[in-house]
């Protein structure tokens, strides 16, 4: 067992050379937009769709794994993030859980490196600060035996509230 590395880096998270990438999914498994949109389209839209159908659908705060396809990862784990009302709904939690579920079905899978996008940020509207925050924590000092946690930010924004969370 070892302790989770985080790092944040600005850039695509269809062209990160890791084991395992994080789609920000919706609840069927669909495809969509933002990150959901992108990586199907990277991955191969058609194939990913006939791996999703049958595990569909996912609820918030759960996750289920594919192959990568044409990603360079191996495997793309979709997690349904929620949608942020006012922080009152157990918004953190289930957002929370994303990143656990997520780490849990890496493991499952073998993978050791895993790349996150900001989940829930985009359409979802949940606020980066607090999401950057969660993602940050809720890594940090598990033990097991993913050994690298990428945030991957697609702003400079999301970047800049990775870097101050993690000290750098």
């Amino acid at each position: 067992m070892h302790t989770v590395k985080i790092e944040a880096v600005l850039g695509d998270i269809t062209l990160q050379d890791v084991d395992a990438v994080v789609n920000a999914a919706n609840r069927q498994l669909a495809g969509g937009g933002g990150v959901d949109g992108a990586i199907h389209r990277a991955a191969g839209a058609r194939e990913l769709r006939e791996a999703c159908r049958p595990l569909a659908p996912c609820e918030p705060g759960d996750a289920k794994a594919t192959p990568g396809f044409r990603l360079p990862a191996r495997w793309i784990i979709h997690t349904v993030g929620p949608v942020y009302r006012d922080g009152r709904h157990g918004e953190a939690e289930v957002l929370a859980n994303c990143y656990r579920r997520s780490l849990e079905v890496a493991e499952q899978l073998g993978a050791r490196s895993v790349a996150f996008p900001a989940i829930s940020t985009g359409v979802y509207a949940y606020p980066r600060r607090e999401a950057a925050e969660i993602a940050v924590r809720t890594p940090r000092g598990r033990p097991g035996t993913v050994t690298l946690v990428r945030l991957v930010a697609y702003d400079r924004e999301t970047w800049n509230l990775y870097q101050e969370l993690l000290g750098g």
